[in-house]
């Protein structure tokens, strides 16, 4: 029986278990894999090759990277390369219907959410911000719209209150990688038939900006704490401090919700424990806190290099 003839598409760090987990699978093969042009990265702002890049080049597979998936040139390398399947994981555009047409079995997706919750570019920080208690992985035919295609199958898994974004992507990424190949013999076969989405419970997870990480102390603390967590690693959290004349950005990684009541932003507490702030509805102590330009520090150590005063005001 000859192979199936898979096409894989994928840019970020969690399309790489998925990509890994094709290549492993003796009955598939993978043609050649599309990713993002090289972006500028670091401080020197060198051209660096996506995370799925160095795992094709490592694997020996050719590498396309057309700057748009409309581009009328790739569109037909894509043809000739006469692929049974189209894979797409956290590719980063959004494909035309010339590309959705080109596979017999046409272009199936990994999204890391429960469809049609969350659909577009950052499903598991929204879902940690706005304090889900479970999200999942669904694959899923891909139509032109933006997330909107029939599902092939779904698995959940709990938001713990210890999970950050990174965590929950880890293992999103590990699980995604592992339905696909559950999903992939099932459908090819025609043992799985796809369903569509349900008409009710969609919502739009936008990309992720700086600016989101700027701290509402208006909120309650449970909810400033999710925000610290769905928005960790990037951007984090942070919030202005008044000094005089001078407004100082400060980092917050890592805090707890204590029983506390006061004016929201106001600094309540300062302690070797941590820095205890109010919050629309209770309190935060914080546990982890930066100076822009400077190291993550606990707060006792901050302390020491720069006191802060009972009173004070965060904005």
């Amino acid at each position: 029986m000859a192979k199936l003839r898979i096409l894989f598409m994928g840019t970020a760090e969690l399309s790489c278990p998925s990509l890994k987990g094709l290549l492993a699978v003796p009955d598939f093969s993978v043609l050649a894999v599309v990713t993002q042009p090289d972006r500028p990265k670091g401080r020197e702002l060198k051209p660096q090759p996506s995370p799925v890049k160095v795992v094709a080049l490592e694997s020996g597979l050719p590498v396309l990277q057309p700057e748009r998936a409309r581009n009328q040139d790739f569109i037909q390398t894509l043809v000739e390369l006469v692929p049974d399947l189209i894979v797409v994981v956290a590719y980063g555009q959004i494909l035309p219907q010339a590309i959705l047409d080109i596979p017999r079995f046409g272009c199936i997706n990994v999204h890391t959410s429960l469809l049609p919750k969350y659909r577009g570019a950052a499903p598991i920080q929204w879902a940690v911000v706005n304090g889900e208690v479970e999200t999942g992985v669904t694959i899923m035919k891909m139509d032109a719209g933006l997330d909107t295609g029939d599902i092939l199958l779904q698995e959940r898994t709990p938001i713990l209150p210890e999970d950050n974004s990174k965590t929950l992507h880890d293992r999103l990424a590990q699980m995604g990688a592992i339905l696909l190949l559950k999903t992939i013999p099932e459908y090819v076969s025609g043992n799985l038939l796809p369903r569509p989405q349900p008409t009710i419970g969609g919502s739009y997870a936008a990309r992720i900006k700086k600016e989101d990480g700027h701290i509402d102390w208006n909120l309650s603390a449970q909810a400033i704490l999710n925000r610290l967590r769905g928005l960790s690693p990037w951007p984090g959290v942070f919030s202005f401090l008044e000094d005089g004349s001078r407004k100082h950005l400060l980092k917050i990684w890592q805090a707890e919700v204590v029983e506390e009541a006061g004016q929201p932003g106001r600094i309540l507490r300062v302690e070797k424990s941590g820095i205890i702030i109010a919050c629309g509805q209770k309190a935060l102590r914080i546990l982890t806190i930066q100076r822009e330009g400077g190291k993550r520090l606990t707060a006792q150590q901050f302390l020491a290099g720069y006191p802060l005063q009972e009173g004070q005001q965060l904005h």
